[in-house]
């Protein structure tokens, strides 16, 4: 036997004593308490800098969303879920109304220049 197989028969055979495989485990908890930025979009519009350096106090943009449609909710970039928008004591608030599936998530993420 060469090193080679020794060390990968060694390898193989080596695992952790502290794991009981026959229990299911939680393999993403560490994953809870990283933080992430989760936004909400209205909508969106394309504009020429000249007409944006137009605008003034008062000035009104119309967005690319009719009023009675679900608003996206995007985390770091990513749609993952659509809601509507709610008042929450003196703030806005988002009631979550669908979440996206993973692939249908991936077919929407669209990159807004």
């Amino acid at each position: 036997m060469n090193d080679m197989t020794h060390d990968s028969e060694a390898l193989g055979a080596a695992k952790p004593a502290d794991v009981d495989v026959s229990q299911p485990q939680d393999h993403y908890a560490f994953l809870a308490d990283i933080k992430v930025r989760l936004s909400v979009e209205v909508g969106s519009v394309s504009m020429r800098v000249s007409d944006i350096m137009d605008l003034r106090e008062g000035s009104v943009v119309e967005l690319d969303r009719q009023v009675d449609q679900l608003i996206d909710i995007n985390v770091n970039g990513t749609l993952v879920a659509r809601g509507e928008v709610v008042p929450v004591k003196n703030k806005f608030g988002v009631r979550i109304a669908e979440i996206m599936s993973n692939g249908m998530a991936k077919a929407r993420v669209e990159r807004r220049n």
